[in-house]
């Protein structure tokens, strides 16, 4: 059978009868091939991996343990659709012991997410109508974008960078398009610059959404991942609650990033018309898997553990880049380090290679000092390095990354 009309079926969303056709490569992507290319011509190369997002270690072994203990139970093999109560109760007291949000009700302001990604997957569903406008950072992540122009929402970009301390001026929003505004997602700490939010800023955003009648939906996904200080919740704010949601998920605090489990908590209306369409989209995360991610909400020791981990390695990357001319700075939480992109780099045979963008320096730095990152051209020129890369041997194993990653960076100048 000759599939040539299917071509002519696809969805406009995903482009149409041109879907398929297109021939541009995903910057991941292209990431990626870059590396089979290296190790292509290198096969004995050793390729220090600094762009992975998501950790480099697995659950802790009394995570495992619950799992497997609660996928014995026969009352949890079925359908959980919008889950049971176990999870919504420690996410209850998960955001007031560790964000001191108090008052949380796990029936009226908790429901379980399969991550965060379908969540904000979810959620344009219920709130986006054609026409409206949705208020997001660049660079950002954009799921929430993606699906509201799915449904003939449009996505206003809201530039983030280090004039402003990667926070969005709210003030520059045309009038014309405040008006068709309906919802404003955030990220703090944030992917992909690793900034945090302060209590200030958040306070801006409560009098902004009220003042503009807007959804503030906060991803919240590094929020405990911290270096310093108290992790720092939206609703913790007086006022937040009125006004927004925030997500929460195991998969970076808790290392449980393909366990798929998270929760959505904040406004009862919000969270219930999120509820609603969930309902009509999936049939729930394994209540084995709900009740291990209950476990680690009990217990936030565990994400402690994995930010001194991360305090750690972030020191040694950032005395590194440092000494090979980068301005990098160490961020007050997530895994993320976002430094600006050189202009040139120079080996020690006096040979120079221009860069016109991030792209090109993480192209040039997988295939000539065997460093892989991910770039960042969306609001100026910044290279993303990551501190979840693989290290066995413990610290002495993370130095001795470190040390080569020193060594490779040494033989070059950078210029900026």
């Amino acid at each position: 059978m000759s599939d040539s009309y299917i071509q002519e079926l696809f969805a406009e969303r995903i482009g149409g009868n041109q879907f398929g056709k297109s021939t541009a490569i995903y910057k991941f992507e292209k990431i990626k091939r870059a590396k089979r290319a290296a190790l292509e011509s290198n096969p004995d190369a050793w390729i220090i991996d600094m762009g992975v997002g998501e950790p480099d270690e697995m659950a802790f072994p009394e995570v495992v343990d619950v799992l497997h203990r609660e996928a014995l139970k026969p009352e949890n093999r079925g359908y959980a659709d919008n889950g049971d109560a176990v999870l919504k109760k420690a996410a209850a007291l998960y955001m007031d012991k560790v964000f001191g949000v108090p008052g949380i009700d796990p029936e009226k302001h908790v429901l379980h997410s399969i991550g965060s990604k379908a969540a904000l997957s979810i959620l344009p569903a219920a709130f986006i109508n054609p026409g409206d406008v949705v208020l997001m950072t660049t660079p950002g992540y954009p799921v929430f974008g993606t699906h509201a122009k799915y449904y003939g929402g449009e996505v206003h970009n809201l530039p983030i960078n280090a004039a402003n301390n990667f926070l969005p001026d709210l003030g520059s929003i045309p009038s014309e398009v405040l008006k068709r505004a309906k919802v404003l997602v955030l990220n703090y700490p944030n992917n992909p610059t690793g900034a945090s939010a302060t209590r200030e800023f958040f306070t801006r955003v409560v009098e902004f959404a009220r003042s503009n009648n807007l959804i503030v939906i906060h991803d919240a996904a590094y929020a405990s991942l911290i270096f310093e200080g108290e992790p720092l919740s939206f609703l913790s704010i007086p006022g937040a609650m009125e006004v927004g949601i925030e997500l929460h998920s195991t998969s970076k605090s808790f290392n449980m990033t393909g366990w798929r489990c998270g929760f959505v908590v904040g406004n009862e209306l919000l969270i219930k018309a999120y509820g609603s369409v969930k309902d009509n989209t999936d049939s729930g995360q394994f209540l084995a898997i709900q009740h291990a991610a209950a476990y680690c909400f009990d217990h936030p020791e565990i994400t402690r553990a994995i930010s001194a981990k991360y305090s750690r390695r972030m020191d040694l990357l950032v005395d590194v880049l440092n000494r090979a001319g980068f301005e990098a700075r160490k961020p007050a939480g997530s895994f993320f380090l976002y430094v600006r992109a050189p202009k040139a780099a120079v080996d020690a045979a006096g040979n120079r290679t221009e860069f016109a963008n991030a792209e090109e320096v993480s192209q040039w730095l997988i295939t000539n000092r065997f460093i892989s990152t991910v770039p960042w051209d969306d609001s100026g020129h910044f290279v993303r390095f990551s501190v979840t890369f693989q290290a066995s041997g413990g610290e002495e194993g993370e130095k001795a990354v470190i040390n080569e990653i020193d060594r490779r960076l040494r033989e070059v100048t950078m210029e900026f």
